[in-house]
């Protein structure tokens, strides 16, 4: 048998205070990760237990929270299997939350629509009707940035995103951000560059790395970080734009 604390709060009992409410688990009849043990435990033991999940695959980034002391995704998180040790989950740290595991990302998803994850043309081409196509060199430079899912992990672990959540946009939007200056298909570099050029919502990254290290990806916000301030500050070289499009039936 495992223990698990997982951290409870209902906003709907007003003299309920947050605390940590124990479950014990049997490894032997649950699957091999944290968000199994959670799906059993809300279907067998306490349906009042709230959490987002959807995938199971570490791709939806649904499923992400707190899980002994480390950011991450409970859908590929492996159950430690020391069952002399409970296990610790708690939502996402220093978000405003909802209801037990579930935090507040309207803050988040925000500030991902400021950086407008999305392409952007000058010419009149209708879009939606053209193929824009890169250099296999010019794709290669969005790996390990297309693949971000979102899921907060690295964001809620940043001491600068702790304290100013509200001004500074924080990894996982700067590495969105960062990968559509990158694209070559993109003609407002200069202007999302721009965007950046303030004292908060790029440079109150101090290179701390919890980002990268709690990644569940594996990927790096702090590389892009560094080098999203190198180009504004001139010292790195802006990517090319080469993007050429053909119209349909050429």
């Amino acid at each position: 048998m495992k223990k698990f604390k997982i951290y409870r709060w209902d906003p709907e009992k007003p003299n309920d205070k947050p605390h940590l409410q124990e479950y014990m688990v049997d490894l032997n009849n649950c699957g091999p990760m944290v968000l199994d043990a959670l799906i059993k435990i809300k279907n067998e033991m306490d349906p009042t237990l709230t959490f987002r999940r959807s995938c199971r695959e570490g791709i939806c980034g649904s499923c992400s929270m707190n899980i002994g002391g480390e950011n991450t995704l409970a859908c590929i998180c492996k159950i430690d299997m020391n069952t002399s040790k409970a296990t610790k989950i708690y939502p996402l740290p220093h978000m405003y939350i909802i209801k037990d595991l579930v935090p507040d990302m309207n803050n988040f998803y925000a500030q991902y629509k400021m950086v407008e994850p999305y392409l952007k043309r000058k010419d009149n081409v209708q879009i939606g009707k053209t193929s824009f196509f890169q250099s296999e060199v010019d794709r290669d430079k969005l790996d390990g940035l297309y693949e971000c899912i979102l899921c907060a992990c690295c964001s809620t672990s940043c001491p600068s995103y702790w304290w100013n959540s509200e001004k500074y946009l924080g990894p996982a939007v700067l590495l969105q951000a960062y990968r559509w200056i990158l694209d070559s298909r993109d003609m407002y570099q200069e202007e999302r560059l721009d965007n950046l050029r303030d004292r908060f919502s790029l440079y109150r990254c101090h290179t701390i790395m919890n980002c990268t290290r709690t990644c569940p990806k594996g990927l790096n916000p702090g590389k892009a970080i560094g080098e999203l301030k190198m180009l504004l500050s001139g010292h790195f070289a802006k990517p090319s734009k080469n993007a050429e499009y053909v119209a349909p039936g050429k």
